[in-house]
């Protein structure tokens, strides 16, 4: 099979979409066959958009682009960032694999200094209103400034007009710079966006079922309960890219524990949910977390009330 992959064309995503083509590769060769897979970069209006991400009218920016590559035949299958994704479903494709997620914190970066260790006042970067709040809660006195761009750009500000930055974990394993964070921070202080660390991969509902199968050995079936719990609480709480929502899901014993926090864009108000049920009934996990934070008031947390 000779496979065309369609990626976003920054550093991380074509890193990635790299990582999973090698892994499809070596799954064809496991089953028997051969199969090649080219990289197709797209370029997304998130890619284009350099401000912030708070106020832009189009939920999924990094996402819409190249599910229309996909639709238009100009590639086969497409990769992304689970949790850049809609949580609704998108006509025509489906999601066919779930590969095993990497570590789903987040990190500061910094020059070295711990986040006890920075002095009040410190400007620490980022483009996620999820972070900075869930940051001014730990810390009140530092100045979060909004940021965007890839990785090296952000990292580049740090010692010049931001202290640190605070990145994903993710992100950084697969880059192979791991060393550039400081100190990872707890699941339990800094929780993760719903589905961080995932990626998911999209197919045409018509697509051959030669790839699907082949795409549907790399689905991980531990990963994917969690970030279906994740996704629900989300999808409940009708919350974007841009809310300051996070979730976060873990199985132990064939028991799934998730995390749901709700907190205001100023740290000072957060709603924590915790849910424990069979992996089984993931999706239901996640939903029942995301009503029981709206009937506690989260609207008015995310600012729609």
């Amino acid at each position: 099979m000779n496979l065309r992959l369609g990626t976003r064309g920054s550093a991380l995503a074509t890193a990635q979409s790299g990582q999973f083509a090698d892994a499809v590769v070596a799954a064809a060769a496991a089953a028997g066959s051969e199969a090649t897979v080219e990289l197709v970069k797209v370029t997304t209006k998130g890619d284009v958009d350099r401000g912030s991400l708070v106020g832009l009218s189009q939920t999924g920016v990094f996402v819409t682009a190249l599910r229309e590559a996909l639709l238009a035949g100009e590639c086969d299958f497409i990769v992304h960032s689970l949790k850049d994704v809609p949580t609704q479903p998108y006509s025509g494709l489906e999601v066919v694999a779930i590969p095993e997620r990497e570590d789903p914190r987040d990190v500061l970066c910094t020059d070295g200094r711990t986040l006890e260790e920075l002095p009040a006042g410190a400007a620490i970067g980022t483009g996620s209103p999820r972070r900075g709040s869930q940051l001014l809660a730990m810390r009140p006195d530092l100045d979060i400034r909004p940021l965007r761009g890839n990785v090296d750009t952000r990292l580049g500000h740090i010692g010049d007009d931001l202290d640190g930055v605070l990145l994903a974990a993710a992100g950084l394993n697969r880059l192979g710079r791991s060393d550039d964070a400081t100190a990872p921070l707890a699941v339990t202080d800094m929780v993760p966006a719903p589905g961080q660390g995932a990626l998911a991969v999209e197919i045409r509902e018509d697509a051959p079922e030669e790839l699907r199968s082949l795409l549907a050995t790399l689905d991980h079936a531990e990963t994917r309960a969690c970030v279906t719990a994740e996704r629900e609480a989300l999808r409940v709480l009708d919350a974007g890219c841009a809310a300051p929502v996070a979730a976060h899901a873990t199985v132990r014993r064939g028991r799934l524990t998730l995390h749901t926090r709700v907190i205001s864009t100023d740290g000072t108000l957060a709603l924590n949910e915790r849910n424990m049920g069979v992996v089984a009934e993931a999706a239901s996990i996640g939903r029942s977390s995301g009503f029981s934070l709206l009937g506690r008031g989260a609207e008015r947390l995310m600012g729609r009330a």
